[in-house]
């Protein structure tokens, strides 16, 4: 037993790593984890005391106990089995299957990097680009929704900025947990918005066990208390009014509702924008008829590092108001999940309607898009106050004070994004810039009885 034993030095050198990593893996790695583990608990404890709704537990999960959950669900293990005898493929295949659109839906949620890194992003952000304005019963109408229910929010769809401008506001509630296309599926933004709460969905898939793997992930997470933000319209709104609601996620979530369990709260969201970064891009797309958008990820890094820089330097350009106004809110349980989908859906959508905040850009443009000939400032201005007067509960209130300024900053900002221009008579719409001051005006037509009618 105390015998020397001689061994190559390279042989010791590979003993002493086998014996590292053993060490590290069975005792020094499960103490690590445990420390920050515990370390983030205290964190979220001492976080959850400052937010409207505590984040709950089904969030804080660990991301593979969340799938191992998802795809041995007996729901989701039927299909399985419905799909293996339907595709004639063995069960472990389809099995494989389901475990891998599982790994694709999940998110992994960091609680530091949603309100360390996120929110304080998203504010730098969007105050760098909008001055933000809020409905006046915003926090009222969330302090009336009971603790015990699932919040889902229900807003439409005007910019790509609806994410980080939602994300912002409601730091000081909770943790949103929205669905996302494709576009978020690009290394490194996938990887962030995963740990942001996000979770990935295929809009175009069909197949029965996905939509079934998707649908009982959204019902674990509703009947788990995770805040929802849901986009009823299932994509960005190409002219600028309100588009037909989508039923997919609505309808997952009816399904899912136990009348035993939690309630469900939706809370419709109304956003409006005096400028819409993706206007033309979306504009060209509604001329070709296709939802294939033109912008580059390139393009949107570079513009968001410019504001970030601008703001570090001091010069900050804002591109007007972004607004966004809370509805009176829809309890599932006072609803009846029995209801037909469409029931629900086109409620909510009026509910939005019916709280759309009104601009001073989209007034402006209801006045030219509706002018042959140029239009002077003081006539403009007239006209603009006529409109005032028929929508003044809808607009912030510091625009009303003194319109006569909101009116010239406004007209400033639509020379600068080269949709109108001043001449000696007048203003006017610049030439090939029609559509672009339609898509403004379309956005509160529903506000004035005449097009509410057409429409």
């Amino acid at each position: 037993m105390t015998q020397v034993v001689e061994i190559p030095l390279w042989l010791f050198v590979l003993i002493v790593l086998f014996a590292a990593v053993t060490f590290a893996s069975h005792f020094l790695f499960p103490s690590v984890r445990w420390f920050f583990r515990r370390r983030l608990e205290r964190a979220v404890t001492r976080l959850n005391e400052r937010l409207t709704r505590p984040i709950e537990p089904f969030k804080l999960a660990r991301r593979y106990d969340m799938i191992q959950r998802l795809i041995y669900d007996p729901e989701v293990t039927r299909e399985i089995v419905n799909h293996a005898q339907s595709n004639k493929v063995p069960e472990n295949v389809a099995f494989e299957r389901a475990r891998a659109y599982a790994r694709e839906i999940v998110p992994s949620f960091s609680a530091f990097t949603y309100f360390g890194l996120g929110t304080r992003m998203s504010r730098l952000l969007v105050n760098s680009i909008y001055s933000v304005w809020t409905g006046p019963r915003n926090d009222e109408i969330i302090r009336s929704i009971p603790k015990d229910a699932t919040v889902v929010f229900i807003m439409n769809h005007r910019s790509n900025m609806d994410y980080v401008l939602v994300t912002y506001l409601a730091a000081r509630t909770s943790a949103l947990s929205y669905a996302v296309g494709e576009w978020a599926r690009v290394w490194p933004l996938s990887r962030l918005i995963r740990m942001m709460g996000a979770y990935f969905i295929r809009r175009k898939s069909r197949g029965a066990l996905y939509r079934k793997v998707l649908a009982r992930y959204v019902q674990m997470a509703i009947a788990g208390g995770v805040a929802q933000a849901i986009f009823p319209e299932g994509g960005l709104s190409l002219n600028g009014r309100l588009m037909p609601p989508r039923m997919g996620l609505l309808s997952y979530v009816l399904e899912g509702h136990d009348p035993e369990g939690r309630d469900v709260v939706f809370v419709p969201v109304a956003i409006n924008y005096d400028r819409v970064l993706e206007d033309r891009v979306l504009i060209a797309a509604a001329a070709r008829g296709d939802r294939r958008f033109g912008a580059r990820i390139s393009v949107v890094v570079r513009f968001i590092l410019s504001k970030f820089w601008q703001g570090l330097r001091g010069r900050v350009t804002r591109f007007g108001t972004a607004a966004v106004v809370f509805g009176e809110p829809v309890s599932l349980r006072t609803f009846g999940a029995d209801k037909p989908v469409e029931d629900l859906a086109r409620s909510l959508m009026q509910r939005i309607e019916a709280v759309m905040p009104v601009l001073v850009v989209p007034l402006i443009s209801r006045v030219l898009a509706q002018k042959d000939k140029p239009v002077s400032q003081s006539e403009l201005v007239n006209c603009v106050k006529d409109l005032f007067e028929q929508v003044e509960p809808f607009m912030p209130e510091k625009l009303g004070k003194d319109l006569d300024a909101a009116v010239h900053n406004a007209l400033a900002q639509m020379r600068k994004h080269g949709v109108v221009s001043e001449e000696a008579q007048g203003w006017r719409i610049v030439p090939g810039q029609r559509s672009v001051i339609e898509y403004y005006a379309n956005s509160i037509a529903h506000r004035f009885q005449a097009d509410a009618t057409a429409a």
